[in-house]
């Protein structure tokens, strides 16, 4: 599993473009193809950035307050709606940008920062809701209750008290959001049709058919923009292990 990483990165180590030529252990590495990567798709990588990080914020402002009503509030046919919330990720992406680029010619959303965060925050959204909800059905309801007699109202409980208490799902939550942004190439490439709105993923499977004799490059590419979620990975791995089994023990 891990040895097409490891030629991705031998292979944008190598000087030489040609596939065939790679050495499997680069004996002399070279950092020309990361030069060239990044001046051709430095303004991708931040284009996906901006967009990952606002559709995290989409996701967990929507999935945090949706989350807690169906674990809190006892609302009839909440299990219904977990039950099509899960349903929804089910739809293939193509389908679901079809429909979009229709609805976004007429708002004006194509080939902008806003509809593809949007687009990009469905990603997530249910798979948000559905961790957010497990956990929050631990929460014991005395804790807000006792929050409530000492003189906050539901939505002060809810920000003082029940989301600090769900950080560890929170940050799993839009860790995974994060993830499905920064992954995501079809609605890249269904909702923009200029290069305005360019994300790594497109800057990639444009920069192939243009440099498909350069695979230093492009490989070079691959491996920056794996670089942020590798990182993500790392330094919240504790809190994913704490939000996906948060919700288990109650």
């Amino acid at each position: 599993m891990l040895f097409p990483v490891y030629w991705m990165i031998s292979t944008a180590l190598q000087p030489d473009s040609a596939v065939a030529a790679a050495q499997l252990v680069p004996t002399s590495p070279d950092f020309g193809n990361f030069a060239r990567a990044l001046e051709t798709q430095g303004g991708s990588l931040l284009t996906s950035i901006v967009v990952s990080l606002g559709a995290v914020v989409v996701c967990l402002t929507l999935a945090a307050p949706a989350a807690y009503g169906l674990a809190q509030f006892g609302l009839r046919g909440g299990r219904a709606i977990v039950f099509g919330t899960l349903i929804t990720q089910m739809v293939p992406s193509i389908v679901v940008a079809n429909a979009l680029y229709n609805a976004y010619a007429e708002l004006n959303l194509v080939n902008s920062y806003l509809g593809l965060i949007l687009a990009d925050a469905s990603l997530g959204l249910p798979f948000a809701i559905v961790l957010l909800r497990a956990f929050m059905v631990s929460i014991p309801t005395e804790v807000v209750e006792a929050a409530m007699v000492d003189g906050a109202n539901r939505f002060t409980a809810f920000c003082r008290i029940v989301l600090p208490m769900s950080r560890n799902a929170l940050i799993t939550a839009g860790l995974f959001a994060f993830l499905f942004a920064w992954a995501d190439f079809v609605f890249a490439l269904t909702l923009n049709t200029t290069d305005d709105v360019k994300p790594v993923t497109l800057g990639i499977y444009q920069f192939i058919g243009a440099h498909v004799s350069d695979w230093g490059a492009v490989m070079a590419t691959a491996v920056l923009s794996a670089i942020p979620a590798a990182v993500l990975l790392i330094a919240a791995q504790k809190y994913i292990a704490a939000g996906i089994t948060g919700g288990s023990v109650k």
